[in-house]
């Protein structure tokens, strides 16, 4: 019961970040930045939070300006979502899209032939 409720504030604590990094002025943290997904601890004292950022030569001054507003964007959860305790928040780049990209890549290049018996039809 625990892992329903732990998801439920994964998915909070994306759903508000994700409105609140729109309003943040630091330049390093503008255009297209994603938040794919949030680790939540069990105490719910730290929440990974991973980012993913469109423009891949920005992705690191990305996750520095996210940690300079850590302060705000914790006080804002704070104040947006009903928990005891207000989880520490540590950004981390996501390489999944990246990763989903490139086993596309090598699967397309494979040479698979279809398979023909789906396409004869038996006669009973």
């Amino acid at each position: 019961m625990a892992s329903g409720r732990i998801s439920r504030i994964n998915e909070e604590i994306m759903r508000e970040l994700s409105t609140a990094i729109r309003s943040l002025k630091d330049p390093r943290v503008q255009g297209m930045i994603t938040i794919t997904g949030v680790d939540t601890s069990s105490d719910l004292r730290t929440a990974k939070v991973y980012v993913s950022v469109y423009d891949k030569s920005r992705s690191k001054e990305v996750i520095k300006g996210l940690k300079s507003a850590g302060g705000y964007l914790r006080r804002h959860l704070g104040s947006t979502l009903q928990l005891r305790y207000t989880p520490e928040l540590v950004f981390e780049e996501d390489h999944a899209i990246e990763h989903g990209a490139r086993i596309f890549d090598i699967l397309a290049t494979l040479d698979i032939p279809e398979d023909e018996s789906n396409d004869e039809t038996t006669d009973e």
